[in-house]
């Protein structure tokens, strides 16, 4: 299992420590694997998810250490986002 992947878990633990965000994403990384973030938290998963971002480890890093925006990451093309786009959004601002 990738450390990054751990370690972007955690993040993402303490980002939605804050709540504001309801329902089931998950961040397909090239190459090293998958974390789904739910009600129950964040975790190194492939399960199904509502929305899938897909990026490499790069793209999130910079997204989850606050120095990429989200939404200016999917209008370069860096970050693809297949399934609910609404979620996307709200997904957007608890990353923020």
């Amino acid at each position: 299992m990738s450390d990054f992947l751990e370690q972007a878990a955690a993040e993402l633990n303490t980002k939605m420590a804050a709540g504001g965000f309801d329902g089931s994403a998950k961040f397909a990384v090239a190459d090293l694997g998958a974390i789904v973030m739910d009600g129950d938290g964040a975790r190194v998963s492939d399960d199904d998810a509502d929305v899938t971002l897909s990026a490499d480890a790069d793209t999130f890093q910079a997204i989850f250490d606050g120095d990429l925006n989200p939404t200016s990451a999917f209008m370069t093309g860096k970050l693809t986002v297949d399934g609910d786009m609404g979620l996307a959004m709200k997904l957007a601002a608890v990353l923020a």
